[in-house]
């Protein structure tokens, strides 16, 4: 154990320590011009309990990252350099909220969403832009086909009522109309 000193403000405990045992403390603290190490061979797990002791949240750090028992809020979330970001729920839902904004940026890469069901982008009071050089929609439905050699390969995007797009052949005009029993 390193150099124990019994101040008013409590003990001060300078040097490295090893604890065999659950330590109980009100308050851990670093000198001021040092980082506070806590080190394990496994994980490092702090728990807050109530007045019952009962734990009402736990952090634990591990290899596999950073797991929380309840919300986070801090201001930057970044990984190690050179190494993935991963914000993970693996048996519930991720939320994220900022009353002025959430801003996701991938200066030299590309952002995924990946879901086995809906992904819904969805704007009260604003506009959904989709601002690319080009944008892909390569799974809509196809109205039937007009007169063989009349479309030359060209589509017009068609809206349903409900916001289902589908792509009709083109024609002088608007040919949606004929197509819009894709809407049913």
């Amino acid at each position: 154990m390193g150099h124990l000193h019994v101040t008013a403000d409590g003990l001060r405990l300078e040097g490295e320590s090893e604890f065999l045992f659950p330590l109980y403390v009100k308050e851990i603290r670093s000198r001021e011009d040092s980082s506070l190490l806590l080190q394990s061979t496994q994980n490092v797990t702090m728990n807050a309990r109530n007045t019952e002791g009962e734990v009402t949240g736990r952090l634990k750090v591990g290899p596999e990252g950073a797991l929380f028992e309840h919300s986070v809020e801090t201001p930057l979330v970044r990984p190690d350099p050179l190494q993935d970001l991963r914000l993970e729920s693996p048996t519930r839902s991720l939320s994220m909220d900022a009353p002025k904004g959430v801003h996701i940026q991938a200066p030299a890469g590309k952002i995924e969403a990946l879901t086995q069901m809906d992904i819904v982008l969805q704007s009260s009071d604003g506009t959904l832009v989709l601002n690319a050089e080009t944008v892909c929609l390569p799974e809509l439905a196809l109205g039937s086909h007009g007169p063989a050699g009349s479309s030359q390969g060209l589509y017009e995007v068609c809206a349903c009522p409900d916001g289902m797009l589908y792509l009709s052949v083109a024609g002088v005009g608007s040919t949606c109309h004929e197509h819009s029993h894709l809407c049913l």
